[in-house]
């Protein structure tokens, strides 16, 4: 039996309502069929007040093993430093964040805003916000650059916003069942079972990215959607064309950009107004490059691509 406890920050509840829909496994078999203790959860728990109090103080001394602690949204530190626009249980959260990590055999980050702050942290970032052992691609964080759990690993991050439910509950399980020690991790902490791969590995859209045929409009069925509208699918680590949203689609699957949510920069708010939905250019060459491509091989390879493309990589654009 492994206790596991959920705690929410700085954040909008979208990880705990992704992790409620997962389904292989569900929620529901973490517990009949993994063996883990859901100690509490923000929308499940059903302690109270001076006995929620209490629950977590026996897992600060020890009394209650902790052995794994889930953290959802940022760890707000505003004002200045002390925490106190997000209190719970009767101090500041980030106290309670500290304390339980020290004392948690493993502990996960689940979500942009928990892994590198997400949203909350985006510059002038009034609430303080950290992520706990990043924010953004800058090693450290709430908890600091040295931080292990009790078990040795550093950090486990999931990041996504929200994250798929599988990849959550999945990494759960590996976690509760002793196979953490199978999980190697990428140099952002991100579990290498799922963010190794790019977005665009598994799109739909690969033909039309290979001819250089591009899409103008959301929706469309044909067509990529790098050009024109700003994928950033060739640049984001993560599988969401391979295990696919509601087992059944994903981002570019129907129609719309890949927004880059499992990187650290989410959201790229660097970006000139009015083009987030647009690939940025300098001199009509893509501003940032997918990954492993040279800038002189693209603009080789883009023309000749163009030329090449099949009459059929260009019907069928219809909103669909």
């Amino acid at each position: 039996m492994a206790n596991l406890l959920w705690l929410q920050g700085g954040a909008c509840s979208g990880n705990t309502m992704s992790f409620l829909n997962a389904e292989e496994p569900s929620a529901c078999d973490l517990v009949t069929d993994f063996g883990i203790n859901i100690l509490w959860h923000p929308s499940l728990g059903v302690e109270l007040g001076t006995n929620l109090q209490q629950l977590l103080k026996d897992c600060v001394s020890g009394k209650i093993k902790l052995d794994i602690f889930v953290f959802e949204g940022t760890v707000v530190k505003a004002p200045n430093g002390t925490g106190a626009w997000n209190r719970f249980a009767g101090r500041a959260m980030k106290d309670w964040v500290s304390d339980l990590s020290k004392v948690a055999d493993f502990v996960v980050a689940i979500g942009d805003c928990a892994t590198w702050g997400g949203i909350p942290a985006m510059a002038p970032n009034p609430s303080e916000s950290d992520g706990l052992q990043f924010l953004k691609r800058n090693h450290g964080g709430f908890l600091g650059k040295e931080f292990k759990g009790k078990a040795g690993l550093p950090v486990i991050n999931i990041p996504g916003c929200p994250a798929h439910p599988d990849w959550v509950t999945q990494i759960l399980v590996a976690v509760a069942t002793g196979r953490a020690g199978d999980l190697s991790l990428d140099e952002f902490q991100r579990p290498k079972t799922f963010f190794q791969s790019f977005t665009q590995t598994g799109c739909t859209r690969n033909m039309h990215f290979a001819y250089k045929v591009s899409t103008t409009q959301f929706g469309q069925r044909n067509g990529c959607l790098f050009y024109d509208l700003g994928c950033r699918g060739p640049m984001t680590h993560s599988p969401c064309n391979r295990i696919l949203w509601n087992r059944q689609s994903s981002k570019t699957r129907a129609g719309m950009p890949c927004l880059g949510c499992t990187e650290p920069e989410f959201p790229f708010h660097d970006l000139a107004p009015g083009t987030v939905f647009k690939t940025q250019t300098v001199m009509g060459m893509p501003k940032e490059m997918p990954k492993g491509v040279e800038p002189l091989a693209y603009v080789k390879y883009s023309g000749a691509a163009k030329l090449a493309a099949p009459k059929w990589a260009e019907e069928d654009m219809f909103v669909v």
